[in-house]
């Protein structure tokens, strides 16, 4: 695969990434618990101190979203018993020519040996157990599954990679 570069979201990326939230294959996945479409980013979000948002491009490209976030910042969250330090994951891709081709797994690796690289123990994500395309790339980046959770997002399932085995 190619180069792959991440920089940080701002506001002029908003209307491309909320184009990218109404594609058909992102919409699919990106919903809440009643299986609607999960709240649009706003101006807002960009500026939470918890959450970094991240504009993936190839070869200069841009065709993905990406955000890690400390999940011990929210009470109860289902990914808070992973140590402190660790980053919780999300992402898509939002130009539906660059699904298919092996740029979800590639992309995930990248940011998560990053994500390692500042000191990250380990990183945690939660498809849909229905989702089997993001549990293949997410495997393929070296993720490895755990159990099933209930969430106030929907049913998933829960994987994380460590730093100290990269798995």
């Amino acid at each position: 695969m190619g180069s792959y570069s991440f920089r940080r979201m701002n506001s002029a990326d908003l209307p491309m990434v909320l184009r990218w939230l109404e594609t058909p294959a992102v919409r699919e996945w990106w919903v809440d618990a009643d299986g609607q479409p999960s709240d649009p980013l706003e101006e807002e979000d960009l500026h939470d101190p918890n959450v970094a948002m991240w504009i993936v491009s190839y070869c200069g490209h841009p065709f993905a979203f990406i955000q890690d976030y400390d999940p011990h910042a929210w009470a109860g969250h289902h990914l808070g018993y992973l140590p402190v330090g660790s980053r919780g994951i999300d992402q898509f891709i939002g130009e539906p020519d660059m699904i298919g081709r092996g740029h979800g797994s590639a992309f995930v690796r990248s940011h998560v040996d990053a994500l390692f690289a500042r000191g990250a123990p380990t990183v945690g994500t939660d498809p849909s157990p229905k989702n089997e395309r993001a549990i293949r790339a997410y495997e393929k980046a070296g993720f490895v599954r755990h159990t099933m959770s209930e969430t106030d997002w929907g049913f998933c399932l829960l994987m994380t990679r460590n730093a100290e085995n990269g798995t």
